[in-house]
This record gives C-alpha cells, structure tokens and sequence, in this order.
C-alpha cells in the first residue's frame, strides 16, 4: 500500500502543541502506511516527540516560526505570514510532497489558504465544509457547515453530489439519500435559496434526492447527505455539539444523584458508555474542505489527542478511495 503523507499544524488548536502531536504519534501507530510531517515551532515539538514511542521514518518535524492566530484577518495572514505552520503545511499539499493537511487552528485561514494555496479542483465553484454528524442509522455528511454564508442554488446542487461521492466512496453507503434542509417536508416551503435550489436537485439525475428535511429529523438518520448553506449548517452543528454535550452530563449527573442510581449505574456504565460514544462528535475526525486539489481537514478549536488521531486517518482513507479523482469525475460529468 502507497505511504500515505499528512500535514499536520501543531500550533493550532486550545491544546496546541501537545495534544497534537500526541494524536499525530497514536494515528502513525495505529496505521503503519502513514507518514505525518510536523508543522510548527521545532522547540516545543521535539521536547513532545522525545517522551512517546514512535517509527522515526513515520514522523518528520518541519520548522515553521510563525503562528496564525484565530484573532487575525484571515486573508491577511495568509498573505503575510507565509514561515507560519498553516501556510507551510498547506504548501507541502500544493507542491505533492503531502496529499492533505490538518489543522485544529484558524478556521477562517484554513479555509482562505486552502482556496488560495491549494486550490480549487476545475470546475468546483465552492468548496464546502463537511462534517460528519452522528444518527440514529449512523452518520450523515453535513455540506456546508462553514465555508460559504452566501451560497447559490448551484453551489448546493455540487454540495450534494460531491457530498454523494464522499459518503458513497469514504463511507460505503450505495445510492446515498440526499435531503435540502428546510423549515417543513412540502416543496412550497422556506427561503428564496431553497425554493430555487429544490426543483434544481429533484431535476439532478445523478443524485438520489428525497426532498426536504427538517432540522428534529436529521438525528433520526433520514437522509445521508444533509445540504444548506454555511450559516444554517453552522447553526446545526453547533446545536448538535452543544445538545449532545449537555445530555451526556446531565445523564451523568442523574445517575450519580442517589445511592439507588449509582448502583444502576455500575450496572449499566458498559453498555451505556458504548451507546454514548456514537454521539461523540471527536470519533469521526475533523470536517474535510471537499473540492480542493488537495485534502483539508478542519477540526474543532477544542480538539484533543483523539480527534487529531481520527482526522488523520481520515485522510488515510480519502487518499485510498482517490476521492479528488472521482469528485472531479463528477464535477466533469455534469458539465459535459
């Protein structure tokens, strides 16, 4: 099997460097056909990498001085601070010597570089963000969550057919069912950008599009890929994650209240912690910036060691399914 090369920004994230590179060294680990090129300030790598067990031909530091802040204008930054661990790990992609990258720091840079640095695959107009989201029947791909606040009936008609490809290539689901979101199921129903975007999928013949979902119905597991823009996206995965944590703790503390529930609770901890662990969000990696020429991987700000790992192996499998091929096959076809 072909070495597969990931970037990773070490100096991005609430838990920079340490967490980072620790789920970098648990990704090369646990899969022996990776490679991650360290990307960041080499006095706080390799006092990191000297205290954990790894093969040293899977792991290489490359010394960036810069850091890109969440704080700072996005395009700014990618233009000005190019020795920083972004710009670099994205130009390691460009330039082939990486086929994706990861980062837990500036959402907006991650993006902005990804288009600027990177680019974009021919023929794709937006690349949208697309996490995973966990279901009832398992997880359903979330395109956009963040990448473009004002998208176009067109750009959500690619959404949903490069969401397609990903969940049928990446995922193993046949003939994904595709879903708009909207405020109710009948057609006439929502804004100006759904209206006109809904007769435009249903008319989509390479997709397999089952009309609209609402917002309840999406943890149900009803569609496979959820399409909206940025800012309805966002809004959902945010609720998501804030929903999910906040039911965890609450079950936690329920059954920590009484004598009578702690003794349920050692009773029923194996079996429960197995069923919450499918709603948390950090198993399934960070959320790929579908339609560059390279692969994207964001995750959260607050990412831990489990996450990065994830997201790296993530990239593992993408490179594998030769995603940009068939997402570019799909973009082609369509405008043929």
């Amino acid at each position: 099997m072909e070495l597969v090369k990931v970037a990773v920004d070490v100096m991005g994230g609430d838990h920079a460097p340490l967490e980072i590179v620790k789920g970098a060294i648990d990704a090369v680990n646990e899969n022996k056909h990776i490679k991650v090129y360290l990307v960041g300030k080499e006095t706080a790598i390799n006092p990191i990498l000297s205290g954990l067990s790894f093969q040293k031909e899977q792991v290489e530091v490359l010394h960036a001085e810069e850091v890109i802040e969440t704080s700072e204008p996005p395009v700014m930054a990618i233009r000005k601070k190019k020795d920083s661990s972004i710009v670099k790990g994205l130009n390691l992609v460009k330039e082939g010597t990486c086929n994706a990258f990861v980062s837990a720091g500036s959402t907006g840079a991650v993006l902005v570089g990804g288009q600027v640095v990177i680019g974009r695959i021919k023929g794709v107009e937006r690349p949208p963000l697309a996490p995973l989201l966990p279901t009832e029947k398992g997880v359903s791909l979330l395109v956009d969550c963040g990448a473009n606040v004002d998208a176009r009936p067109s750009h959500l008609v690619q959404f949903a057919k490069i969401g397609s490809v990903y969940m049928e290539h990446v995922m193993g689901i046949s003939n994904p069912k595709v879903a708009i979101v909207n405020i109710g199921a009948e057609e006439e129903k929502g804004n100006a950008l759904v209206k006109e975007t809904f007769p435009l999928l249903r008319n989509c013949p390479d997709i397999n599009f089952i009309g609209s979902i609402e917002a309840r119905d999406i943890p149900a597991g009803l569609a496979d890929v959820i399409v909206c823009e940025a800012f309805v996206g966002n809004v959902i995965l945010k609720l998501y994650e804030g929903v999910g944590k906040t039911l965890i703790s609450k079950v936690k503390k329920g059954m920590l209240s009484n004598l009578r529930s702690k003794i349920g609770a050692i009773l029923v901890k194996p079996a429960l912690k197995e069923t919450l662990k499918d709603f948390d969000l950090e198993q399934y990696g960070g959320a790929p910036l579908l339609g560059l020429n390279g692969l994207v991987i964001k995750t959260h700000g607050s990412s831990k060691a489990i996450e990065i790992k994830n997201s790296i192996l993530q990239c593992a499998v993408f490179q594998e399914q030769n995603m940009n091929d068939k997402i570019r096959n799909k973009i082609m076809t369509a405008e043929q």
